[in-house]
């Protein structure tokens, strides 16, 4: 698949096998986010490749917590009241059950940090697609980069004191059909172009 097809094809994918990815795949995926451009080459992202089930469990049971306790407001962000509303009802899987997270953290008072996680998991979530596997932007790790528990098992991990989360990616093989992702090249309505 060239890059084009890669980048138009791309769709996200909230069904996955229970299927582990092959090493191999895993870090030439790891590699295409490790590639990615950053701020004055600043390469500052940190990668936490998560495939422990209990783990992943673990993520779901305190992002799960941590939302329930929040309330909707008007104007709030959609995802993130859908976050709160089905938290509260106790059957919330923020990561879709895939057989692996990626987790990016980087400096939290560096200005680039949210934009340099960006390119990573673009790279990561293009690259997955040729690859023949399916992939979904996670954003809810990053509305709780300040939650106290969260830090504690990020701390854990490997992930300093002045970093934080800014995204995640959660990878696997899809379910569905054909085994492979969604590839429907769906019309652009938004994104407004204007060449000057």
């Amino acid at each position: 698949m060239d890059a084009r097809q890669a980048i138009l094809t791309r769709r996200s994918t909230r069904r996955f096998l229970d299927k582990p990815i092959d090493d191999e795949t895993l870090k030439e995926i790891i590699e295409a986010g490790r590639y990615a451009p950053s701020g004055g080459n600043s390469q500052s992202n940190r990668f936490f490749v998560i495939r422990d089930r209990k783990i992943l469990d673990q993520l779901v049971e305190m992002v799960k917590d941590s939302f329930s306790k929040m309330e909707v407001y008007e104007g709030m962000y959609k995802s993130m009241a859908t976050s709160i509303t089905l938290s509260k009802s106790g059957n919330y899987v923020f990561h879709y059950n895939p057989p692996c997270l990626i987790v990016l953290a980087n400096k939290k008072d560096y200005g680039n940090n949210l934009a340099d996680v960006a390119c990573a998991l673009e790279n990561m979530m293009v690259y997955a697609n040729a690859k023949e596997l399916g992939s979904c932007w996670i954003n809810q790790l990053r509305w709780l980069n300040e939650d106290e528990k969260l830090l504690k098992l990020f701390y854990s991990f490997g992930m300093k004191e002045d970093e934080r989360i800014y995204g995640a990616l959660a990878l696997g093989y899809p379910d569905s059909e054909d085994g492979l992702p969604e590839r429907r090249q769906v019309e652009r309505k938004g994104n407004e172009v204007i060449y000057i």
